[in-house]
């Protein structure tokens, strides 16, 4: 069963929320998974995807934006669509609402910013997941 995981920020600027969307993708990614990271716009995937090269000095994520024409896949997908078929370990979230194919990743990563929006549009993710059974954990940072 999927496990989702809500990371509640103090800080209400994107900024934050890319730079610990890009945290958890490296260590993800160091872990040996494959991610997708969900996106709330294509203008949000191609921020996130020029930050990967750049925010942590001395990494390497092999990534790219989602498109129809990916050959080889790298490991770390970003897009605002639907991810490939063959992308079921982690999905980093940071769309306002539930991911429809949530359900076959093993962990589902949420990341909330500090705006009032964010956080309400959040606690109605959290009671979907919890009304169906998923387990959750939330995480202060």
């Amino acid at each position: 069963m999927t496990r989702v995981d809500f990371y509640l920020l103090a800080d209400a600027s994107e900024r934050t929320r890319q730079l610990v969307a890009c945290k958890l993708v490296g260590k993800a990614f160091r872990l040996g998974h494959r991610v997708y990271l969900l996106t709330a716009s294509d203008e949000q995937a191609q921020a996130l995807n020029d930050l990967l090269w750049t925010f942590s000095a001395g990494s390497f994520i092999p990534h790219g934006l989602q498109s129809e024409h990916m050959d080889p896949i790298p490991p770390v997908v970003v897009g605002p669509q639907a991810p490939p078929p063959e992308f079921t370990d982690v999905l980093i979230s940071l769309a306002p609402e539930v991911p429809e194919c949530f359900s076959r990743f093993q962990r589902v990563a949420e990341i909330v910013g500090g705006a009032v929006d964010e956080k309400e549009s959040a606690r109605a993710r959290f009671r979907f997941y919890r009304d169906r059974g998923y387990p959750l954990d939330t995480h202060r940072l």
